[in-house]
């Protein structure tokens, strides 16, 4: 493995031109590519196997249309001290809210009148239009959420108070300025290591080629794979960290072969001989990583490994080939400006650097830094011990938001449970429907269920159920449990 980067290091730096130009048009077929295709969708979510997948496979074959997938929105109302939702005024402006948010986009598949289906919290104060979509929360456009915002504004103007939850509002994460602040840091960090701006450009330079080329083709093939608007995110947070990782190894090493007295060429030929070596094994070892998603058998999970896989690959070759045919084209400049006027290499009278110092330090006290370092980490590791597993729902966002604020009213005015709601889909007649239903009324930790909706055919039937606590609660996980154990 040695001897063959060495020489294709070798090969690189002699070639430069040849290799730069096959990486710069790679990189320029992508882009064409990505530039090319049709817009990424939201990847489908499924988990093949699980009951609940089991549940809308069933729910799309026996209700079609009914988009029970599809991303719903409660807009909640809340009224003034003194006053209720019943009230004729206050009806009004829901009843029109109502006919706003039904006429307000084609991707609406129902909202429900809250005074038909009794939606009104005992106390009077509180109500919510249920509002259900075609399609999930990515894949709704900005005119049918701006509609759904604009109707709660309006509605606020009657002097409720209108909070919006539910994932209609959930946006595609915005990519960029993080990665761009992570990119000034680490150049920042990078000029300080090296000395030298040249040095320190390299690997931000190779890592921006690596991820440009990988996020290229993800876009390029997200429409024919069904990879996902959110596909990669993952791809250009691992890319861009591997890929001033991996160069900085090759770049690096480079250097210190040139302190050494070697050529260029031999310099450059030896540093991807020894330190290419890591960069492969670190390469293999972090691909072999992503690709294990594939395991949890979640295809979302297993595409975004695969994409991101592809994207540590590239970077891996870049650092293998296009870091030293850039090195070629630098010369000494990867030197900083204090190295290149006084080239003589240090002698072992001079001071130790800090790393030497650091490493001679651990050496002489091995047991007090290994004691030190478990303890430190272990400090680090106590928040995992209350560490909740689970998708986050609303009452995860901060309080500033309208969807924080929506949940805490529904939950104060209908019940904790009440924001999580639970669907059993009865394969069966109404009658098997309604004696689910009877069944579950008896179960611990049940709040209220409504009774069974059935489909046109008669062969199937929904039925809702409202836990006692909130969703995210063990109590409400017993429950799901006692409900697949029981139905």
């Amino acid at each position: 493995m040695a001897t063959f980067l060495y020489r294709l290091g070798r090969l690189a730096f002699r070639r430069r031109h040849v290799v730069t130009l096959l990486w710069v048009a790679l990189l320029a077929l992508a882009g064409v590519g990505a530039a090319s295709a049709p817009a990424a969708t939201s990847s489908s979510f499924s988990i093949p196997g699980t009951e609940a997948q089991k549940a809308f496979d069933l729910l799309e074959q026996r209700f079609p249309g009914a988009g029970a997938d599809g991303a719903t929105a409660r807009v909640v109302f809340k009224a003034p001290d003194g006053a209720k939702m019943t009230d004729p005024a206050r009806k009004a402006v829901v009843d029109k809210a109502v006919g706003e948010l039904r006429t307000g986009s084609d991707q609406v598949a129902s909202v429900t009148d809250p005074y038909a289906v009794q939606a009104v919290s005992r106390d009077g104060t509180t109500t919510y239009i249920q509002v259900s979509y075609k399609v999930n929360g990515m894949e709704l456009t900005d005119a049918t959420r701006e509609a759904l915002k604009e109707t709660g504004a309006e509605a606020r103007q009657g002097g409720l108070t209108v909070e919006i939850g539910g994932d209609a509002l959930q946006t595609v994460p915005e990519t960029g300025s993080g990665e761009i602040i992570g990119v000034i840091v680490a150049g920042i960090v990078l000029v300080i290591t090296f000395g030298s701006l040249v040095a320190a450009g390299l690997p931000l330079l190779t890592a921006l080629v690596g991820v440009g080329i990988g996020v290229s083709a993800i876009t390029a093939l997200a429409s024919v794979l069904d990879l996902g608007s959110t596909t990669s995110t993952l791809a250009m947070m691992i890319g861009l960290a591997v890929g001033i990782d991996y160069a900085l190894f090759i770049v690096s090493r480079y250097r210190a072969e040139l302190a050494e007295g070697r050529d260029r060429e031999e310099a450059a030929g030896r540093a991807v001989g020894t330190a290419g070596s890591a960069v492969v094994f670190a390469g293999l070892t972090v691909v072999i990583a992503l690709v294990g998603l594939a395991v949890v058998n979640i295809p979302m999970l297993t595409k975004m490994g695969f994409a991101a896989a592809g994207t540590v690959l590239i970077a891996v070759l870049i650092a293998l080939t296009f870091i030293p045919a850039l090195l070629g084209y630098v010369g000494k400049r990867v030197h900083g400006r204090k190295a290149r006027k006084n080239p003589v290499p240090a002698s072992d009278d001079d001071k130790p650097n800090l790393g030497t110092r650091w490493a001679r330090f651990v050496l002489r006290r091995p047991l007090v830094v290994l004691l030190v370092g478990v303890v430190g980490l272990g400090a680090v590791a106590l928040p995992a011990a209350s560490l909740e597993m689970g998708l986050p729902d609303d009452g995860s966002q901060p309080t500033s938001t309208s969807q924080r604020r929506a949940y805490d009213l529904l939950s104060d005015g209908f019940g904790p449970g009440f924001n999580g709601p639970l669907m059993v889909v009865v394969d069966g007649d109404k009658a098997a429907a309604d004696r689910t239903a009877k069944t579950i009324q008896g179960l611990d930790g049940v709040a209220a269920v409504t009774p069974a909706t059935p489909n046109k055919a008669g062969d199937t039937a929904i039925i809702t159920v409202v836990p006692k606590d909130r969703p995210s609660s063990t109590e409400t996980e017993e429950l799901v449990r006692s409900l697949r154990d029981t139905t």
